[in-house]
């Protein structure tokens, strides 16, 4: 069983984001199935081990098994770690890079997981979704008794120009509370817990950076909290957000269509919200408790995976691309030659 070492540049400052919580909570969840270190590699800091430090004084492959995670970092990570057993912790998807072969893939939601099954067919894949923090299980208002004093509530983080511009000021148009939130907030469930609808646009912001929607939280928070969702379904949402189900569709089609709909939710909340055993299936899968048990067997099957690899075992490789169309050029060109052969011996 190896001890994990999870790289991130560092934890302060600019490096402060969805993606570092994320590894954070992941560390903490899998430091209680074997001993787990926080290792950084751009920001040296006191509480910290350092890559460099850390390879400099031990020689390959080493004890530890490493996660890498941080999208365009990546590649250089790999590079880095040459000889060493690593996986890639993976979120969103489309940064173009290739995995060495072999190299193992915890994808955090399908999407991810379908990426690296059609790039990287002969690594070992594994499905570790997000976990929702227990705050959101724990005070999260699912019984919704009471009034919300906010109608609609929007997150202006990679929310799209349509909903900012256009959706917003005609939903406070028809005398709806509408409140962005921007910026720091102390207590993120009571914001929550105080609103009826909440509304989720991403495509847009994902699109422009050319990757995409790798887990979205922000979505099942609002769920966990009782709200209705109204949600874009790019990428990874569409992983858990069954339109029409569990949540609804935002830019259907005409602003009107909109309009209508997230007015009537806001009216009667109860009629809009995902059914109790729906929802209550869709928070279970996932719970930290969930969780830490698909980590528990990636990991006991990464450790096998590598201690093939250590007792000189070859790892698949997948066949370049330009040679399976080089091959299957070839292959329709012998079945042309077969069938005119076929016509002319008639």
């Amino acid at each position: 069983m190896r001890p994990l070492r999870f790289l991130v540049p560092g934890t302060t400052g600019r490096f402060r984001c969805g993606g570092l919580q994320v590894e954070l909570q992941t560390a903490r969840l899998t430091a209680a199935l074997r001993p787990t270190q926080l290792v950084t590699y751009r920001q040296r800091q006191a509480d910290h081990p350092f890559l460099a430090d850390l390879l400099q004084g031990e020689a390959a492959p080493g004890p530890a098994l490493w996660i890498v995670s941080w999208g365009f970092d990546v590649p250089q990570l790999l590079r880095q770690l040459r000889g060493r057993p690593v996986a890639y912790h993976a979120h969103s998807s489309g940064y173009g890079f290739d995995l060495p072969p072999a190299t193992p893939v915890l994808a955090v939601s399908r999407n991810t997981l379908g990426y690296w099954g059609d790039r990287s067919p002969r690594s070992p894949l594994f499905l570790v979704p997000n976990a929702l923090e227990p705050q959101w299980l724990e005070r999260g208002d699912r019984a919704r008794a009471r009034r919300r004093p906010i109608d609609v509530l929007v997150q202006r983080r990679k929310c799209s120009a349509y909903v900012l511009q256009t959706l917003v000021p005609a939903l406070r148009a028809r005398g709806l509370q509408v409140v962005i939130q921007d910026g720091w907030v102390e207590d993120l469930v009571d914001l929550f817990n105080s609103a009826a609808v909440v509304l989720y646009d991403s495509a847009d912001y994902w699109r422009g950076r050319g990757v995409s929607e790798g887990f979205g939280l922000p979505p099942l928070e609002a769920l966990a909290c009782g709200c209705v969702l109204f949600s874009s379904l790019n990428h990874a949402l569409a992983d858990s957000l069954d339109p029409g189900r569990l949540g609804h569709q935002i830019g259907a089609g005409t602003l009107e269509a909109d309009l209508e709909a997230i007015t009537a939710a806001a009216a009667e909340p109860a009629a809009w919200v995902p059914a109790p055993e729906a929802l209550a299936g869709l928070l279970a899968s996932g719970s930290e408790a969930a969780l830490i048990e698909r980590w528990r067997g990636a990991l006991a099957a990464i450790d096998r995976h590598w201690d093939w690899l250590e007792q000189g075992c070859r790892p698949l490789a997948s066949e370049p691309l330009w040679q399976q169309r080089w091959r299957q050029r070839l292959e329709r060109l012998g079945k042309l030659k077969r069938l005119w052969a076929q016509r002319q011996g008639t």
